[in-house]
């Protein structure tokens, strides 16, 4: 078996709110490695809204989630994910243990992070759980198997100490995916690894990046392109591929199930600050943390609530 991972994030650009770096990985057979998994797997997973027929959605975030809908696809498809690899997650507070433990004592010196104990409604749906055994089934069949999800989450007082540190919010956000490809080195230490990777900005070009972040391994750049930069990276018997993609979360099957744990674990962490502030004032407008309309629930929030003392390094990043 060969390990397949997918990495992508969700809140690159926000005012407000985490930056959520996300990978999922599977075992596979070398014969599939390579193969379009949502092919592979169409008897589990479709990768559209229409014709589901009770497979799970695996997209683009962008494509799974509309605020208006709420959470919807995000939440079944994550929880029977992790369900699929054997994990239960009933909880916000048992969701991050499982993906990001490193966070959760950061998140307890937040005012608006003290309810994460709050039930995940999909969890114990029969549906979700129905959903989960057909795709454990179908993947084990196809010589496919989803061993774990994990995410980065950069909370808003991390990410800007990041950001005083290394000046540059793309070097903050390849810090994060280097963390976990590390996490999958070090977990999978004889295994040949490829990693698909979402475009990071308008950079092309990571030798340099690669080589400050794994200093131990030889490196053979095997293209770089406008649409795509390959490498391969060696240290002893093993080799980790990585491929930085334009739009590799709406081509392969690991970077949107990456794509959607992080948009899920942001979007949840959203809930709970809009939760926070409107049980100071119910006519304080939630927001999604995006920069004009961070700006408006700044705005908003000192007009309504100006003897609040909130600090700002926890509340709003700096770029």
């Amino acid at each position: 078996m060969a390990i397949l991972a997918g990495i992508d994030e969700a809140g690159f650009g926000p005012l407000l709110g985490p930056l959520v770096v996300s990978s999922s990985v599977f075992a596979v057979d070398p014969a599939v490695l390579e193969a379009d998994l949502w092919q592979t797997l169409s008897r589990s997973v479709g990768m559209t809204r229409r014709h589901l027929a009770g497979r799970l959605l695996v997209a683009d975030s962008k494509k799974a989630y509309h605020r208006a809908e709420g959470l919807g696809h995000l939440e079944r498809t994550v929880l029977a994910m992790l369900q699929a690899a054997g994990v239960e997650t009933p909880s916000l507070a048992s969701l991050l243990t499982i993906l990001c433990p490193d966070c959760l004592p950061r998140l307890s010196a937040y005012p608006w992070f003290q309810d994460i104990e709050q039930h995940l409604p999909a969890a114990g749906l029969a549906d979700t759980r129905i959903a989960a055994k057909v795709f454990a089934d179908d993947a084990a069949a196809r010589g496919v198997k989803l061993l774990r999800l994990r995410c980065c989450c950069l909370d808003v007082a991390y990410y800007n100490g990041m950001i005083d540190r290394v000046k540059n919010k793309a070097q903050v956000l390849f810090i994060a995916t280097s963390r976990l490809i590390q996490d999958l080195l070090e977990e999978f230490p004889r295994d040949d690894i490829w990693v698909m990777i979402d475009r990071q900005g308008g950079r092309a070009h990571y030798r340099d990046h690669l080589l400050r972040s794994f200093p131990g391994m030889d490196l053979r750049i095997v293209r770089e392109e406008p649409q795509s930069s390959v490498y391969e990276m060696q240290a002893a018997s093993r080799t980790l591929r990585l491929n930085f993609e334009v739009e590799a979360d709406g081509h392969h099957l690991p970077v949107s199930l990456a794509s959607m744990v992080s948009k899920y674990v942001r979007e949840l962490l959203m809930e709970c600050m809009n939760r926070y502030f409107a049980g100071l004032d119910a006519g304080l407008k939630p927001t999604a943390g995006y920069w004009t309309d961070g700006l408006r629930f700044l705005e908003d929030l000192r007009a309504r609530l100006p003897n609040l003392a909130i600090d700002d390094q926890q509340l709003v990043r700096c770029r």
